[in-house]
C-alpha cells in the first residue's frame, strides 16, 4: 500500500508523491514561546515526529524544518506584564518547550529557526511582494506594510472561503489598510508602547515582521520555493496559514504540495489555552506520569481526532502502554536482551500508510503483544524473539520504545527506578508466601493472597519460569 495522507487543502486522502523521488521536504508551524507549553501544546509536536519517523521509516530522505516564533505581540505583553526583557522571556519559555519536547521522545527536527534570525529574509518577500502589486506600504506614515488580499484572485483557497465572508484582519491597525481584510506583513515601530529591541531597520521604516511573514521566509530559505508538506494545529489554518499560501504564491513561490492539520487537545469542549485557565503543563503532568507514558496517550488517537483530555483517560494510557512495556521486560527476562530492527507486522504498516492510522498502528501492538505471552507461557523462545523484536521495532516507529536510550534521561526514571524495585520487592515477598501455601495445599491461604495483590491494582500471571507481576 502507498502511504497515503489527508490533505487539508483539498479534503481528501491523496497518495504521497514526493516533489523529488526518495526526499520529503517537511515544513510545521512550531509554537510562540510566550509560555510554558501544556499538553496541547505539545500534541502537535509529538504527532509530526511520529509523521518524519515514518517517512525515514519508508527510505525517505526527510528535511523537516520547525520554526520557532520569538517575537509577537503576545510576547510583548506578557514580558510587560512580567517587567522582563521580551528576548528573555521568549529565550526562558523556548528551553523550557525544549524540555518538554525532550520529556516526550520527539526528536529534533534538521532544523529549528527563530524568526528573529531571519529578518533580511522577510525584508526580501516584502519587498518582492510590493514590486509584484501584492503589498503596499500604508499611506499614514506609520511604517505598516500590508498584503493586497483582493489582488490575489486564489486568497481563501485553502481554507475554502470567499474573500467577501471573512473578517476583518485583526492583527494591525486598519486606518492604513484598503481592504479591513488586508493583513500585515510589517509593523512600524511604536514608539514608546515597544521597546527599541523589538525593532529592525526596513525601506518602510523600523519595526518588526508580521507573524504571517515569517514562516513564508523561513520555508522558502531551508526548504527552497516548493516543498512536500506543510504541518500544524488546526487552529493555524486560516488566517495563518491561509496568508502564508497566498503571499509565498504570490511572489512567485509554489510553495506546500499537502497540507496536514492535527486536531486540538480540549478540557472541557473548548481547546486547551492559557487564556481559558485550563491548561495543563508538561512538569506539572510529569510529576504524575512518565513521558513515555504521555506520549503514548498522544499517539494512541488519530492526530485528526480531538482529544477531551482527563486523567482518568491517561490512566487507561498508561495502564495499556505498560502492558506493553511489561511483555518486553518479561519477554527479555527469558530471553536477555531483545534486539531492534524487528520486522513490522502487516497490519501496522498498513494503519501507518492509511493517514497516519496511529490507533489502528497502536491495536496491532497489542495483538502481537497478546500472541507474545501466550508465547512465554508455552516457553516457545524461537517464536518469541521474533514476537519480541516486532513489538520494539513497532513502538519504535512511534517514540515509544523502552529500550530507546533517549527516555533513560527523562523525567524522574531514577525515582521511578527505586519505587519499581521497593515494590517488587513487597510483591516478590508475597508471591514467595503464596507459593508457599500452594506446595502446602493451604488453597483458602494462596487465594486470599492472590486477592490481596489484585486489591492493590496488580495482576499476577503464572509462567512455566515463575509468576510475574505487572501493574493494572
Amino acid at each position: 500500500m502507498t502511504f497515503r495522507l489527508y490533505d487539508t487543502a483539498t479534503r481528501e486522502v491523496r497518495d504521497f508523491v514526493p516533489l523529488e523521488a526518495g526526499k520529503a521536504g517537511l515544513y510545521v508551524c512550531g509554537l510562540t514561546v510566550q509560555s510554558e507549553p501544556h499538553v496541547g501544546h505539545v500534541r502537535s509536536g509529538v504527532n509530526f515526529d511520529v509523521l518524519q519517523r515514518w517517512l525515514r521509516h519508508l527510505g525517505y530522505e526527510v528535511t523537516f524544518i520547525r520554526n520557532i516564533t520569538d517575537i509577537d505581540d503576545k510576547i510583548l505583553i506578557k514580558s510587560s506584564e512580567q517587567g522582563r526583557p521580551w528576548y528573555n522571556l521568549a529565550y526562558a519559555m523556548h528551553r523550557e518547550l525544549d524540555r518538554a519536547y525532550d520529556a516526550l521522545n520527539v526528536a529534533p527536527p534538521t532544523y529549528e529557526p527563530a524568526a528573529t534570525g531571519h529578518v533580511p529574509e522577510m525584508i526580501e518577500l516584502i519587498t518582492e511582494l510590493i514590486i509584484r502589486g501584492h503589498a503596499y506600504p500604508a499611506e499614514d506614515g506609520s511604517g505598516d506594510v500590508y498584503f493586497d488580499v483582493r489582488s490575489w484572485p486564489s486568497y481563501g483557497e485553502l481554507t475554502h472561503q470567499g474573500v467577501d465572508d471573512m473578517e476583518p484582519a485583526a492583527d494591525a491597525d486598519p486606518r492604513g489598510k484598503r481592504d479591513p481584510r488586508d493583513f500585515a506583513l510589517w509593523k512600524g515601530q511604536k514608539l514608546g508602547s515597544e521597546p527599541d529591541t523589538a525593532a529592525w531597520p526596513s525601506p518602510w521604516g523600523r519595526g518588526r515582521p508580521g507573524w504571517h511573514i515569517e514562516c513564508s521566509a523561513m520555508a522558502g530559505k531551508y526548504l527552497g520555493a516548493a516543498f512536500d508538506i506543510h504541518g500544524g494545529g488546526v487552529d493555524l489554518r486560516f488566517p495563518h496559514h491561509e496568508n502564508e499560501q497566498a503571499q509565498s504564491r504570490a511572489a512567485g513561490r509554489p510553495f506546500a504540495t499537502y497540507w496536514m492539520h492535527n486536531a486540538w487537545i480540549t478540557t472541557a469542549g473548548e481547546k486547551m489555552s492559557k487564556s481559558l485557565g485550563n491548561s495543563l503543563t508538561i512538569p506539572a503532568v510529569l510529576d504524575q506520569y512518565r513521558g513515555i507514558e504521555l506520549r503514548y496517550y498522544l499517539v494512541a488517537a488519530h492526530y485528526r481526532s480531538h482529544v477531551e483530555f482527563s486523567f482518568e483517560a491517561l490512566d487507561e494510557a498508561a495502564v495499556g502502554f505498560r502492558r506493553m512495556e511489561a511483555f518486553l521486560e518479561r519477554a527479555a527476562e527469558l530471553l536477555g536482551e531483545i534486539p531492534g530492527g524487528g520486522t513490522l507486522c502487516a497490519e501496522f504498516v498498513e494503519a501507518m500508510d492509511n493517514d497516519l492510522g496511529t490507533p489502528g498502528a497502536v491495536a496491532a501492538i497489542h495483538d502481537v503483544v497478546r500472541e507474545g505471552n501466550k508465547l512465554i507461557a508455552g516457553g516457545d523462545s524461537a517464536a518469541l524473539r521474533g514476537n519480541a523484536a516486532s513489538v520494539r521495532a513497532m513502538l519504535d516507529v512511534l517514540g515509544l520504545d523502552p529500550q530507546d536510550s533517549a527516555w533513560a534521561s527523562t523525567g524522574s526514571a531514577g525515582e521511578d527506578d527505586k519505587l519499581k524495585s521497593a515494590v517488587d520487592a513487597l510483591v516478590a515477598g508475597l508471591l514467595e508466601e503464596r507459593a508457599q501455601a500452594r506446595e502446602a495445599k493451604d488453597w483458602a491461604r494462596a487465594d486470599a493472597i492472590r486477592d490481596q495483590i489484585k486489591q492493590a491494582g496488580i495482576e499476577v500471571t503464572d509462567t512455566p519460569t515463575g509468576p510475574t507481576w505487572t501493574v493494572n
